[in-house]
């Protein structure tokens, strides 16, 4: 049987969402049943938590070396989170998408513009929304995490979010997560048979020119 399959070059897959509406699980479901795609791994100045792993949670780095990263362009993205940096190192996505590999973002529309500007080419951006406020607010009280204040910053942090899904490729409304889990599996599809991914195209179709 001649062996069809041709090389392509990674791409960067960024779920964007406000929280509560299923990025998190989504983005799970995806990582266990894929198994070409990875999730980026950030650097970060915070001190490590119980339990976290170095270089499979985070890069933990102190600020100097954080610094330093950011002014050698070692970062794709970064941003400061209540008082704590944390950024993308770009030579591990790199890697990852020389070999073909899939590299999964949990970033904000923030970060995704960023992304954009170092590596538009390479960039998948899909922007999740709740089925309606009134569900997205339910989902955030169902998961019992958080104050009724925190619950109240997050819907108006979320009406900012969702103001910016113009900027992505993408627009998933997830009303069923399982049918939402096959749309971005459909997104990953076509976009891995783009044919400036697939940089064996061209010597396979000349195969078939000559007859080999």
């Amino acid at each position: 049987m001649v062996d069809t399959e041709i090389k392509r070059r990674g791409l960067m897959l960024v779920l964007s969402s406000p929280s509560g509406a299923g990025k998190t699980t989504i983005s799970r479901r995806l990582l266990d049943t894929d198994g070409n795609l990875s999730l980026s791994i950030s650097a970060t100045t915070r001190p490590a938590r119980p339990g976290e792993v170095e270089g499979k949670d985070y890069f933990f780095v102190d600020q100097s070396r954080f610094d330093a990263m950011v002014a050698g362009g070692e970062l794709l993205e970064y941003a400061l989170v209540f008082g704590n940096n944390y950024g993308t190192p770009r030579a591990p996505v790199e890697r990852a998408l020389e070999t073909g590999r899939d590299v999964l973002f949990d970033i904000d529309w923030q970060g995704t513009q960023q992304v954009r500007e170092a590596a538009r080419e390479d960039l998948v951006s899909v922007f999740i929304l709740p089925p309606s406020t009134e569900e997205l607010e339910r989902r955030l009280y169902a998961r019992a995490q958080d104050s009724e204040e925190v619950v109240r910053g997050r819907m108006a942090k979320a009406a900012d979010e969702m103001s910016h899904w113009a900027e992505y490729d993408y627009i998933i409304i997830n009303d069923d997560v399982d049918k939402s889990v096959e749309q971005v599996e459909a997104i990953l599809t076509a976009e891995r048979l783009k044919r400036e991914r697939r940089i064996g195209l061209g010597a396979f179709v000349k195969g078939l020119q000559s007859g080999s």
